[in-house]
């Protein structure tokens, strides 16, 4: 199924909440540390409850050793930078779904390299961010919508 990957995430609660996410649609989470939180961290054990333990998970050190795990995987970069929706790009099973910290969003450096494949969903001007976790679940059942199921 797909892959979420949290660059550098900050909120522990927001990470068990995704974790949650990725477990209902069968995603594999990625963790870019530094993290702004412990793994063993009370928050993020509530919010991912009872489900963290069904959920396939990694962290790595950094960008260049995630890329090698990930190989030459689709990526897709979730900004508010971005110029194309959501709702324009094609997602195929395996597809990696990129997101930055809560606080700084994704490098510049990375948006750069990848304008092309980066996305946004849509809001109003007088929104500067949405929350991670609810961007995530949006992303993650648009992905499930357009190849039509959830991963076993």
């Amino acid at each position: 199924m797909f892959h979420v990957v949290l660059y550098q995430p900050d909120i522990p609660q927001n990470c068990g909440n995704i974790g949650r996410s990725c477990v209902a649609v069968g995603a594999k989470l990625w963790l870019v540390r530094p993290l702004g939180f412990l793994l063993d961290d009370r928050y993020l054990k509530r919010a991912g409850m009872d489900y963290w333990q069904h959920l396939d998970w990694q962290a790595v050190d950094s960008w260049q050793e995630l890329e090698q795990h990930l190989g030459d995987r689709p990526k897709w970069f979730f900004s508010r930078y971005a110029e194309k929706l959501v709702w324009e790009a094609e997602f195929a099973d395996e597809d990696v779904f990129v997101f930055g910290s809560e606080t700084r969003g994704l490098p510049e450096s990375l948006r750069t390299a990848n304008s092309h494949r980066c996305l946004k969903l849509p809001m109003r001007e007088e929104v500067r961010s949405l929350n991670l976790a609810s961007t995530v679940n949006t992303v993650l059942y648009e992905g499930v919508r357009q190849i039509g199921g959830i991963g076993e």
